[in-house]
C-alpha cells in the first residue's frame, strides 16, 4: 500500500510505503515533533521537516531533516556509496519509496538534473543558425559536432552519453 502525506506549504504529496509510514507515524521522536504533519516542500523540491529549538542557554538551533535521506539511510544505507547523496530513480523527489530511492554519485546526479539550455535538451546549445552538441566527460567539455536542427545534436548527445555513462547517462526526451 502506498500512503500519500500531504505537504504543509504546498499542494503537493510525498509518496511512502507502507512500512515507511508505520515506523515514521510510530517512532517515539518522530511522533513526539510530529514529523508526519510538518513536512514542507523545501526550494530543491524535496521534502523536509524543519523547526527551530530555543536552548536553554536562550540561543537557537535549527533541525533539518531531508525524508528521502531519512528514508535512504534506515532502509537501504548498506547500499551507500563514498560522496553519495540520495537520489530518486523517476526523478519525482516526493516519491520517496524505498523502490524509489538509490545512492549516486554527485557527478551522476548532477548529470541527471534538469537543463538550462533554451534549447531545452542537454548539451545543446544555438549557435547562429546552427546547434552545437557538447558533453563533459571526466570534467572536460567534448564538443560533438554541429547539426542543422537541436533534435540532431540531441541525438548526438544521447548517443555519447548512453555510451559513455550507461544508464547513468542523461538520455535527451525528443
Amino acid at each position: 500500500m502506498i500512503f500519500k502525506v500531504k505537504l504543509k506549504n504546498a499542494d503537493g504529496f510525498v509518496l511512502l510505503d507502507d512500512k515507511v509510514y508505520e515506523w515514521l507515524s510510530t517512532d517515539p521522536r518522530f511522533v513526539d515533533i510530529r514529523l508526519l504533519e510538518n513536512l514542507r516542500l523545501h526550494s530543491s523540491g524535496c521534502a523536509v521537516f524543519q523547526k527551530v529549538w530555543r536552548r536553554s542557554d536562550g540561543s537557537h538551533k535549527t533541525e533539518t531533516i531531508y525524508l528521502h535521506k531519512l528514508i535512504a539511510e534506515h532502509y537501504i544505507g548498506h547500499t551507500k556509496v563514498n560522496r553519495a547523496v540520495v537520489s530518486t530513480k523517476n526523478g519525482d523527489k516526493l516519491d520517496c519509496r524505498i523502490d524509489n530511492l538509490v545512492y549516486r554519485e554527485r557527478t551522476t546526479v548532477s548529470r541527471l538534473r534538469k537543463t538550462n539550455s533554451s534549447t531545452g535538451y542537454t548539451g545543446v546549445y544555438k549557435e547562429h543558425l546552427r546547434y552545437r552538441a557538447v558533453i563533459s566527460i571526466d570534467g572536460k567539455a567534448i564538443h560533438l559536432g554541429m547539426f542543422d536542427t537541436a533534435e540532431e545534436a540531441a541525438l548526438a548527445y544521447n548517443k555519447v552519453s548512453k555510451k559513455t555513462f550507461g544508464d547513468e547517462g542523461k538520455q535527451n526526451k525528443l
